[in-house]
């Protein structure tokens, strides 16, 4: 069974900070693309971050250069997305996707966690 489960979220004051975890499970991790997307209330879902199967090279939202880090660890089958000088803007629900290297459109979604920015 096919798992992406996302932790990590919660309310944070601007200018503070928040990893979010997302482990995989059900399928070969190593084998997929990692994106952290987001959606904030009302919008359409946005790639933040991706990540290469190796971790060899990563892709930023212009919105958040500079401020997050996505890292993956395939042995632990786990992304991570290091989120910090945050913003009311960041506020969203973050969700976790994998999405298969070899040409195909397999891909997953998690649940998705929430990330609130607020004084």
């Amino acid at each position: 069974q096919v798992q992406l489960v996302e932790s990590g979220g919660g309310l944070v004051h601007p200018g503070e900070s928040l990893r979010l975890s997302c482990a995989a499970s059900g399928f070969t991790f190593s084998n997929y693309v990692m994106n952290w997307y987001r959606q904030a209330p009302g919008k359409g879902r946005d790639l933040v971050a991706r990540i290469t199967r190796t971790g060899s090279s990563t892709n930023y939202a212009d919105s958040v250069k500079g401020r997050v880090t996505i890292s993956r660890d395939n042995v632990k089958d786990t992304v991570y997305l290091q989120m910090d000088s945050l913003k009311p803007e960041d506020t969203a629900v973050y969700y976790c996707n994998a999405e298969y290297a070899f040409g195909s459109s397999i891909q997953y979604w998690g649940q998705g966690t929430q990330v609130t920015v607020s004084s």
